[in-house]
């Protein structure tokens, strides 16, 4: 009995120690970018869902963009094609962005799904819906990789209003240009753009990193909370470097936009994005503008 009771406290304590982070983001948004293992992992899949469920249930206002890679190119492979990218981005001819828009359709939906049987009401849209998000061709070192996008302009209407009706959105990164042409976007440029436009309190990426280290060699100098001048510092010294550079540049860019702070976190850690919202340590790596209060008591 004793054991069941310290059992029962111990859960007490957690949602004790959740309360001022309930209190302080309640009513704000939280773009949560969705991608990596945690999309191909049937429970990692559940258990992001729930997470933001819960976000949405106890006040907060969370918006998901997703991505879709590893399942566009196992499409793409069942075609007979192969795969191609430069500098990460995925060439995207006519037949591969038609199937990319239909497999991120099709991503989209069973996340609303998953949402609904939840019991939360969700809707799930692309860029293209309600002009949210207008690209132009983006290039790669000067190449044309095809029906690849850059957001040139967010309207976040759309959004607002659903948030508005208590709906919660979860947004395919595609985008049309000026001539309604579709274009794939990166999800990780996609959610940026849509928190800057969302002026959100919080942009969490889910990936399959841990967060940054102050050794990319050592896993034990991973850094829970990082100013953005220090994250200039890990650039400019060929710390952070790879498939991380381009996400620290983009949560430099959301701060400065207006983003109040960016987490990185590992997708692949059952219910990641509750153990770096509600506790004191975190899990993951939350970077904030150099003069922003810091928040992990711990």
């Amino acid at each position: 009995m004793e054991n069941t009771m310290d059992e029962i406290l111990k859960k007490a304590e957690v949602l004790i120690e959740a309360l001022p982070y309930i209190q302080r983001f309640n009513r704000k948004v939280i773009v949560v970018k969705y991608g990596g293992s945690a999309m191909t992992d049937e429970s990692l899949k559940k258990s992001v869902i729930q997470d933001v469920t819960l976000l949405k249930l106890v006040g907060f206002k969370p918006i998901i963009v997703h991505g879709g890679g590893k399942e566009i190119s196992r499409w793409v492979g069942k075609v007979g094609k192969e795969a191609q990218f430069v500098n990460g981005l995925r060439v995207t001819d006519e037949e591969t962005m038609e199937i990319a828009e239909m497999v991120l359709n099709k991503v989209n939906k069973s996340l609303v799904q998953m949402v609904e049987e939840l019991g939360v009401r969700s809707v799930g849209i692309s860029g293209k819906d309600g002009g949210l998000l207008k690209v132009k061709k983006k290039y790669s070192d000067g190449k044309d990789i095809g029906y690849v996008g850059e957001i040139t302009e967010v309207n976040p209407k759309i959004l607002y209003d659903m948030l508005d009706d208590d709906f919660l959105p979860i947004v395919a990164p595609i985008g049309m240009d000026a001539d309604y042409h579709t274009y794939n976007i990166n999800a990780d440029d996609a959610a940026c753009a849509i928190a800057n436009a969302m002026q959100a309190e919080k942009l969490a990426f889910l990936s399959d990193i841990e967060g940054v280290y102050a050794d990319a060699n050592d896993p034990s100098t991973l850094i829970s909370e990082l100013r953005i001048s220090d994250a200039r510092k890990l650039i400019d010294g060929g710390i952070v470097g790879g498939g991380m550079l381009p996400k620290i540049q983009n949560c430099i860019e959301a701060i400065e936009k207006g983003v109040s702070r960016v987490h990185i976190l590992d997708g692949r850690i059952p219910h990641c994005l509750l153990l770096e919202i509600f506790t004191n340590r975190g899990i993951g790596t939350a970077i904030l503008d150099d003069h922003a209060e810091k928040f992990h008591t711990v």
